[in-house]
């Protein structure tokens, strides 16, 4: 379940460091009331990162199957191994 924290609390910032820490998910702040801003660890950030790396690159190789911008394998490692006598 996230946990959602008013921007008051923010002063104990030895608190908040270790929350982020023991938490496996982001730590959200509000400011009256309302979403504002999150907070996490960088080991956490640093995850997350990877991730929408991976997505990014699984959503251009989508879109260059889409448009057929791909080539055979075989095809390929065949012309790699000509090009350099492998």
């Amino acid at each position: 379940m996230p946990q959602i924290m008013p921007i008051k609390d923010l002063k104990d910032t030895s608190y908040i460091s270790e929350m982020c820490h023991k938490a496996e998910e982001p730590i959200y702040i509000t400011k009256n009331g309302y979403g504002d801003m999150v907070v996490m660890s960088m080991e956490l950030f640093e995850s997350l990162q990877r991730k929408w790396n991976m997505y990014s690159d699984i959503e251009l190789s989508e879109q260059q199957i889409k448009e057929e911008k791909t080539k055979d394998a075989r095809k390929a490692l065949s012309a790699t191994r000509e090009k350099y006598g492998l």
